[in-house]
């Protein structure tokens, strides 16, 4: 790895722009969705990058066609430990991978919700329900379109909240974890997979959109993503970082990572500042 020689630039106006943020993500999944770009996806299949983050590959197989689109940076649906007849809500639902290997876990008398602000990304979700239905014989999924930042879905509501690789996307994530603890049923629960760094990224990666819509940029340090879940309400907070995923995009000579690593100091790595964190938390019983 080398040391970059040129100047970092400055982060572009639209970096700070929620919307332009919003806008650059919608329009970044929306070609992932049609088959038209990348995400986190490293050329790999995605069934192998999804088998070394924690999925099993009995599960995987049990899938709708076309649900798992490699963008996932663990496996939330183990770490919640649902039950069933639980309602539950996966935040950027994208095309259903987490909503249907939810859905048998808490069963005809359970409910899963998916939401997603990217229209192409719901309509793929939507397109395997029939599937999923034929196989499993369960009618108890559902995607709705909305932002992670505003949910469509009442207060007090949702036994378990369950997101994969997308609350760091949000230009606003103080508002996230808000929605978070309004949606959630006093002693609801929050289990997410999504990235954190380490230590701050240089400026040239914070500026990137590819590493933004990579689900890099966007990403705040481990004790701030902790600070934000707390000023929400909720408590039993953990915090557990797994830089084993960042190993794993470098060793699938991930586009992104490379892309990242190349403006790192001589001597570093990514896995010194991007680690996959797994999160749960409790909203306090009233």
């Amino acid at each position: 790895m080398s040391q970059a020689t040129h100047t970092p630039p400055s982060i572009p106006p639209s970096a700070t722009d929620p919307d332009a943020v919003r806008r650059q993500v919608r329009e970044g999944y929306g070609r992932i969705a049609a088959g038209t770009g990348r995400g986190c996806g490293c050329g790999c299949k995605n069934d192998d990058l999804s088998e070394r983050i924690g999925y099993a590959a009995a599960d995987l197989e049990t899938l709708p066609q076309g649900a798992d689109l490699g963008l996932s940076c663990g496996n939330p649906t183990a770490l919640a430990g649902l039950a069933p007849g639980e309602v539950v809500l996966d935040l950027g639902s994208g095309a259903g991978l987490d909503v249907f290997l939810a859905g048998p876990r808490v069963g005809a008398a359970g409910r899963v919700i998916g939401v997603d602000m990217t229209a192409e990304m719901i309509e793929r979700a939507r397109g395997g329900v029939a599937a999923y239905r034929q196989r499993t014989g369960l009618d108890n999924v559902e995607f709705r379109l909305g932002e992670i930042e505003h949910l469509p879905v009442a207060d007090a509501s949702v036994d378990v909240v369950i997101s994969n690789c997308v609350i760091n996307l949000s230009p606003d994530k103080a508002r996230v974890w808000r929605e978070i603890a309004r949606v959630l049923k006093p002693g609801g629960r929050v289990a997410v997979s999504d990235l954190a760094l380490l230590q701050p990224l240089p400026a040239a990666v914070m500026a990137s959109v590819e590493a933004l819509v990579g689900c890099v940029a966007g990403a705040v340090e481990v004790d701030e993503y902790v600070r934000l879940a707390t000023a929400a309400g909720l408590d039993q907070i953990t915090a557990t970082p797994k830089s084993e995923y960042s190993a794993v995009m470098e060793s699938f000579v991930d586009p992104v990572y490379h892309q990242i690593a190349e403006e790192l100091p001589a001597g570093a790595a990514v896995t010194h500042f991007v680690t996959s964190l797994d999160v749960t938390a409790v909203k306090p019983a009233a």
